[in-house]
């Protein structure tokens, strides 16, 4: 998938979601109004499909922390950031389907500079790692586990700590 940097927002959105039907997946949730682009949830009962698609050098054993993990897809659009944030019930493994990306990942609440990581890479968010996707010159589009640590009260969009948010969320 090679996207337009010009191309609207939603014409994105739609394009990633032929892309992941196309590939089998099946989305349960989707989010195309968040101001840094949007994401896809999928089925759960796909993750190990997905994770052999898209971690291929991992497998469900070594990134199961409990026994629940989701999979999603994160569509960020060209010079946005999500919010430099923080989980308290999950960690993250992502792999850069389309970029490059940025990532700025920290111990503390002080942001530093980001990383940039191309097509393939893998970036691993232990659970309270702070961290943020920034969008470069294009359209970034991430694949992404969300490994959650409380079997009894699974991880949610609530479990985010903003620390700091572009859009006053």
């Amino acid at each position: 998938m090679k996207f337009d940097s010009n191309l609207p927002k939603l014409a994105v959105l739609q394009e990633v979601q032929t892309y992941v039907e196309a590939a089998g997946y099946r989305i349960v949730d989707h989010d195309f109004t968040r101001p840094w682009g949007g994401f896809f949830v999928l089925d759960e009962s796909q993750t190990g499909k997905f994770v052999s698609q898209y971690f291929p050098q991992l497998s469900l054993d070594d990134i199961q922390i409990t026994q629940k993990l989701s999979p999603k897809f994160l569509v960020v659009a060209p010079n946005q950031r999500l919010s430099w944030q923080y989980h308290f019930r999950r960690a993250e493994i992502w792999t850069v389907v389309h970029g490059p990306i940025g990532v700025a990942i920290s111990s503390t609440d002080v942001q530093g500079d980001y990383g940039v990581y191309q097509e393939g890479e893998v970036i691993e968010l232990p659970t309270g790692k702070r961290h943020r996707l920034i969008g470069l010159d294009q359209w970034g589009l991430v694949a992404e586990i969300w490994q959650h640590t409380d079997l009894a009260h699974p991880s949610d969009e609530s479990d985010i700590v903003r620390l700091q948010d572009d859009f006053g969320r």
